[in-house]
């Protein structure tokens, strides 16, 4: 296609990451990211075994960046013939033609693969995003909330009780179970927990069996905060369920939720609720003012928890798909 007068599109260049990061910062700041974040997840995404594809194009004003369009596979729900696909474009540099530059760009790509199954999203409360994807063909699939919880006006008190592990468990950190196993049995103590909570955590596809190498490399990510893996673990050793708290790319005072969940044998026993619990004082003690977590609209459990606690939703991330694998 013809592109406007002095829009360029290539290759994007590991040395564009802190513009790339910018540009998610002006479209999403609600989840900025940093230039050291998205070089360790391409690294992550190029050394996994699966070997799952990346590709990514710029598009370039007066030798600024305005917008990506990106195409990979997530090593978490793992197809071959299944792809993710991702378009922003600057706020300032909409409705200049850098979106359909991009789509076309993209959707010659995916063409070319050929991908039989593509998914992509954008938040409910972005219109013009949900019609954009509609016309290309996508379909809603299933929707995520983003719940924050203000920790100003939360009360530990009434929750003293609830706060308590059941007999025969501890609460540990990350570095705590290092101390007792060492390194290589606590991170696969942790790893062996992770792998059975999130086979019911709700996704648009089947999970792809979490590697312990792969796993491992989340320890390196800029984000991770060791001492935010909270663990309750048996008199063995064994860690029966988790949650974890990773620091936020652009705010100190906020604080995300990764993977909350329990082994099937020890359910039903309050264990999250009570890490939940742990995990808010940490946050506290470590002056956090806010934290968010993730949840399908889908996964009632959680989203009852939460709610419990004080979380409110936010406008949810709706996820589209076209085809089917």
């Amino acid at each position: 296609m013809t592109l406007n007068p002095g829009l360029t599109l290539r290759e994007a260049a590991d040395t564009d990451a802190p513009a790339l990061a910018a540009l998610q910062g002006e479209v999403w700041p609600q989840h900025t990211t940093t230039a050291e974040a998205l070089l360790h997840e391409l690294a992550d995404l190029r050394a996994h075994p699966l070997r799952p594809h990346v590709w990514r194009l710029v598009a370039e004003e007066a030798g600024e960046v305005v917008g990506l369009a990106s195409v990979h596979q997530f090593p978490g729900m793992f197809h071959p013939d299944r792809y993710h696909a991702d378009l922003l474009v600057r706020p300032a540099a909409q409705g200049r033609g850098v979106g359909r530059a991009l789509a076309a760009a993209l959707e010659a790509h995916l063409d070319a693969r050929p991908a039989r199954e593509v998914l992509a999203g954008t938040q409910e409360d972005h219109p013009r995003g949900l019609a954009f994807l509609a016309r290309h063909g996508f379909r809603e699939a299933m929707r995520f909330f983003d719940n924050v919880l203000d920790l100003r006006a939360f009360d530990p008190a009434p929750w003293a009780e609830a706060a308590r592990l059941p007999e025969g468990l501890r609460l540990l950190s990350l570095p705590e179970l290092i101390a007792e196993q060492g390194e290589d049995a606590a991170w696969r103590a942790y790893h062996a927990a992770a792998v059975e909570a999130r086979e019911d955590v709700p996704r648009t596809g089947e999970a792809t069996p979490l590697l312990y190498g792969a796993f491992r490399t989340r320890g390196e990510h800029p984000q991770f905060l060791p001492a935010g893996v909270l663990l309750a673990v048996t008199a063995s050793g064994e860690v029966a369920a988790l949650t974890e708290l990773y620091a936020d790319a652009a705010d100190p005072a906020r604080l995300n939720t990764g993977l909350t969940g329990t082994r099937r044998a020890c359910r039903r026993q309050g264990l999250a609720l009570s890490l939940k619990l742990a995990a808010l004082d940490l946050a506290r003690r470590r002056g956090a003012q806010s934290i968010w977590t993730g949840n399908a609209t889908t996964n009632v459990p959680m989203l009852t928890l939460n709610e419990r606690l004080g979380f409110r939703p936010r406008p949810a991330w709706t996820e589209m798909k076209r085809g089917e694998v």
